[in-house]
Formats: structure tokens, C-alpha cells, sequence
């Protein structure tokens, strides 16, 4: 009786797995190819994609193609394989971080081939054949990408200095209507358009980074905002690290705020003007790095 009791349980635990993946409401199925070839990477990029009740993938190793389907007013196919690729494996929409993809065991890593290839210094290639018979037209698209790129990321960039600027005024509704354009700016970056450094740490840091201006933009206490835009600037920061810069950008510390744990910014000047304190100590800290043209 105990075994069958045993049994009978498991059963009804894998019936309410089961229903929890199909009471899945306002259900929406898309398919898309992700990169993996073993069963323990199906078994990865499955438990990465699926969220009770929310969204389940079920992916296939011979055809390398995966079933989406999720709640479409509660997440989104990008949220999905965002999530996949944060657990190493490449998809049409994401490429995974390189550290992570390389934390994966050598037996479960895959063949890159959505990864672009650096070409070596010695490949043989006559340079002045591959220069003659280079498609000029190839080289403008890429310059024209790139500063997309710039453009992308500036508007980001722009945009938190804006609420740099005007926490330094100690001016909280000023302060909440430029984070409502960093939320604008973030959700209008392109990140297939992205550098591949840029694209690993956008991957890493843009879901902070949008909480993190959701908060700042809903809120019209200058202290609150002051303790989220320390945890932006740490993304900021990061971002700005791997990103060209048109002019230096200065990482300056502030060693004061926080109960004298003190807390960091990004600043286009290399003059002090605290954010955290404003007026009240307005050249309170120091530069502690310059972030060069690239």
C-alpha cells in the first residue's frame, strides 16, 4: 500500500507540473532555432526558458529548433531567449556571454556559428588582392553600423547624465522625468546592432538597468532616487568601459554617502559636482579614473 501511495504521489506532482505549463493564459507559440547538441543541453535550455504558468520551451537536439510558448501579457519571445542565452547557448535573437558559454562543460559546448570569427594576422590572405577585391559597399554598411552603435548607447548614456545632473540640483521631478527617458532610451537600444563587448555586457546589465530607471522615474524623493542611481552607475560604469566614447568620461567617488560606505559616478566633467549630497556638499569627492577615447 506504501508503494502505491508513493506512486500515486508522484503521479500528482508530474500532473501539477503539467498543469501549471498548460494553464499557460493569453498563450502565444512562436518557434526559434538555439544552439546546443547534447540532451543535457536540452535539459539546460529547457529549465532556462520555463517559468510556471508563465512559459515553457521544449526543444529539439536533431533540428536544433525550439517551441516557445508563453503568456504574452507577462513576458515575451525576447525575455525567453535572453534568459537561454544567460545560461550559455546562442539563439537567432542573443548570443551568449563568452564566459559563460565557456563554464559549460567541454562535452556540452557547441559550434559557434552564429559567433563572428577573428581573423588571424597570418592567414595567408594577399593584402593587396583582398584590398582590389574587397565589396567597398561591404565597409560602408559597417561604418554606418557603427555609429549606430555610438548613437545607440549615447542616447543611454546621455540620459543619465540628465539625472546626474539634476540630482546634483537636488531637483527629484526633474530627476524622475529623465529616467522616464532612460527607460525610452534603454528599450530603444538594438541589441543585435551591438559591438560584440557591448552586446555581452548590455546582455548582463540591461535588465538592472531598466529597474533601476523604473524606479528613479516613479519616485519624487531625491534620497530614494540617490540610492538607486548608485546601483546604476555600477551598470553604467561597466557599460561605458566597453563602449567608444566620443569625449573622456571621469568615474569619480563620492566617500561620504551611504553611512560612509561611500558610492561612485560617471561625470562628462572632471570637476566635482556630487550628485549624492548636492549643494550641501557639492565638491565632495574625487576622480578615481578617466575612461579614454577608444
Amino acid at each position: 500500500m506504501k508503494s502505491i501511495s508513493k506512486i500515486l504521489m508522484v503521479i500528482t506532482v508530474l500532473l501539477s507540473a503539467v498543469n501549471g505549463f498548460a494553464q499557460i493564459k493569453n498563450s502565444k507559440t512562436e518557434t526559434v532555432k538555439i544552439y546546443g547538441d547534447c540532451d543535457i543541453c536540452k535539459t539546460n535550455i529547457e529549465k532556462a526558458g520555463n517559468v510556471n504558468k508563465v512559459a515553457k520551451v521544449e526543444w529539439i537536439k536533431d533540428t536544433k529548433i525550439a517551441t516557445l510558448t508563453y503568456d504574452s501579457k507577462k513576458t515575451n519571445r525576447d525575455e525567453i531567449l535572453k534568459r537561454i542565452a544567460l545560461a550559455g547557448y546562442d539563439n537567432e535573437q542573443f548570443l551568449a556571454p563568452d564566459d559563460l558559454y565557456s563554464k559549460l562543460p567541454a562535452s556540452y559546448q557547441y559550434e559557434r556559428t552564429l559567433k563572428p570569427i577573428t581573423k588571424s594576422k597570418d592567414a595567408g590572405m594577399d593584402m593587396k588582392n583582398e584590398h582590389e577585391n574587397h565589396d567597398h559597399s561591404e565597409m560602408v554598411q559597417a561604418n554606418t553600423a557603427t555609429t549606430q552603435n555610438i548613437s545607440q548607447l549615447n542616447a543611454v548614456f546621455d540620459n543619465y547624465f540628465s539625472i546626474k545632473d539634476a540630482l546634483v540640483k537636488t531637483d527629484a521631478n526633474l530627476a524622475s522625468l529623465q529616467a522616464t527617458k532612460l527607460v525610452a532610451a534603454i528599450n530603444a537600444v538594438d541589441m543585435n546592432k551591438l559591438a560584440m563587448e557591448e552586446h555581452t555586457v548590455w546582455m548582463k546589465v540591461m535588465k538592472d538597468l531598466m529597474s533601476n530607471a523604473e524606479n528613479i522615474s516613479k519616485s519624487k524623493d531625491a534620497s530614494k532616487q540617490r540610492e538607486t542611481f548608485a546601483l546604476l552607475s555600477k551598470n553604467i560604469y561597466e557599460l561605458t568601459k566597453v563602449s567608444k566614447q566620443d569625449t573622456p568620461i571621469y568615474y569619480q567617488h563620492c566617500p561620504m554617502f551611504n553611512n560612509g560606505k561611500g558610492a561612485n559616478w560617471l561625470s562628462k566633467e572632471n570637476v566635482v559636482k556630487n550628485p549624492y549630497f548636492g549643494s550641501k556638499m557639492l565638491t565632495c569627492g574625487s576622480t578615481v579614473e578617466t575612461i579614454g577615447n577608444k
